[in-house]
């Protein structure tokens, strides 16, 4: 982690929910978590070992993919986190 700013700069991260924050620039999709498909995505990254949990018991709303192969799961509307997403880009410009 020593010399790579990523992990420090504030402009990288999204608000996940619950003070919890991602890695920007390491989602590639926000999600719903209805679909058939998605439900084996999570599935199988659980059993891979590879799940974040960030809902704290609450229903979850968006499934955020990460390039690298983790899925973390949160409680945020994946509208909301679009939103925060796209605030972030306006403000490293």
């Amino acid at each position: 982690m020593s010399g790579n700013n990523n992990y420090n700069n504030n402009n990288n991260t999204i608000n996940i929910g619950f003070g919890n924050i991602a890695l920007a620039n390491r989602i590639i999709a926000i999600v719903s978590p209805e679909s058939a498909p998605i439900k084996r995505v999570i599935q199988e990254t659980r059993e891979k070992g590879k799940l974040i949990d960030a809902t704290y018991g609450r229903k979850t709303r968006a499934v955020i993919i990460t390039d690298c192969e983790y899925v973390i799961l949160s409680s945020i509307q994946p509208d909301t986190m679009a939103q925060r997403f796209e605030n972030n880009n306006h403000n490293i410009k």
